[in-house]
């Protein structure tokens, strides 16, 4: 291995990316080469965020996790994380369109694409408010 970049155990950086990386709610995520990039910047979200009850909270920030380790392909056939588009509410000028996802058990944010970028919106309090209903 002369000349590769390692890490931790002589593990080569080659060695890792071609693996997975173990998730705290046990299993593992296959490392993608193109992994999304998230925004979490938008104000809304961040209280929304903050404002859960610590074990949701905790569950929500598993699932950022989750998704920032798998590829746009990835995240559109991933059954668990429910990724839809929103038609029911118009979307902000600018964006294509507002997408659903579940990022806890009993909770929906919105989010939209930005080439790499996932930009989150809202942590909905409940599934109807996520699509406009209440």
């Amino acid at each position: 291995m002369a000349g590769a970049i390692t890490y931790a155990a002589s593990r080569s950086i080659d060695e890792i990316t071609a693996g997975s990386i173990p998730v705290s709610r046990g299993g593992s995520i296959p490392v993608s080469a193109k992994a999304i990039r998230l925004d979490l910047n938008n104000p809304v979200f961040q209280e929304h965020l903050f404002g859960l009850q610590k074990p949701e909270r905790n569950a929500a920030i598993d699932t950022l996790r989750k998704i920032r380790l798998l590829s746009w392909g990835q995240l559109y056939r991933d059954n668990g994380l429910k990724w839809g588009k929103i038609v029911s509410v118009k979307p902000p000028q600018g964006i294509d369109a507002v997408y659903s996802l579940r990022i806890t058990q009993s909770r929906r944010c919105t989010a939209y694409r930005d080439g790499d970028f996932m930009r989150f919106l809202t942590v909905a309090p409940d599934h109807d408010s996520t699509y406009g209903r209440k």
